[in-house]
């Protein structure tokens, strides 16, 4: 896959359909090896092929420094808590997962509300679907439960009094993430990777047909 040819808006995208209920890459693996890009091309391929590989890893990294930034202060680890969900739930193979884990949980204890917890059905004509299926979140659109998380998290932010802390380590958090996916060398095992999402992102587009 040509990483160079891959635009930031393509790579967001994938982000948010990609699965991210996979394990974290090995620690080893993580820092095996690194080396200085020859040029501005190969540093922006590596970047984004990096950044891809090792979602999960710079996501667990990110939450981390956060958390030690915030070690004595329980209301902002909190806060970084509920940001980190609400930036998760913009992902659609997590949001979809949260869901069915929530509706198969209440389902032990009340039938009744698991079924009114199910997303609405999608009208299909001609046997496809009208439009693309949208992700619901116990009975209610993923937005809801984004915005509401969204505006927990600034509630604690506040009333810990720790936004120039928050600035800092979020900070010192993506420069080690850019750091890292900058100087990691990518590995025949991250390009066999990309190979086999791009494998899947096209057969799922041609199941569709």
């Amino acid at each position: 896959m040509d990483w160079s040819a891959v635009t930031a808006e393509d790579l967001v995208d994938a982000l948010r359909e990609v699965d991210w209920s996979t394990p974290p890459r090995p620690v080893p693996e993580f820092f095996s090896r690194f080396t200085v890009p020859r040029s501005y091309s190969k540093w922006t391929s590596r970047l984004k092929c990096n950044l891809y590989y090792y979602r999960t890893n710079y996501f667990i990294l990110i939450m981390f420094i956060l958390g030690m930034g915030f070690l004595w202060k329980p209301v902002a680890i909190l806060a970084a808590f509920m940001t980190g969900l609400s930036i998760a739930f913009l992902n659609d193979s997590f949001a979809v997962t949260f869901n069915e884990k929530v509706t198969r949980t209440v389902r032990q204890f009340s039938p009744h509300l698991a079924a009114k917890m199910r997303p609405p059905i999608t009208p299909v004509l001609r046997g496809r679907p009208s439009s693309k299926r949208s992700i619901h979140i116990c009975g209610r659109p993923r937005w809801v439960f984004v915005l509401f998380f969204s505006a927990v998290s600034c509630m604690l932010w506040l009333t810990s009094c720790s936004l120039l802390t928050v600035l800092w380590a979020l900070l010192i958090a993506l420069f080690a993430t850019v750091l890292h996916a900058s100087f990691r060398t990518p590995n025949l095992k991250a390009r066999l990777n990309t190979f086999r999402e791009e494998f899947r992102a096209v057969w799922r587009n041609y199941s569709e047909l």
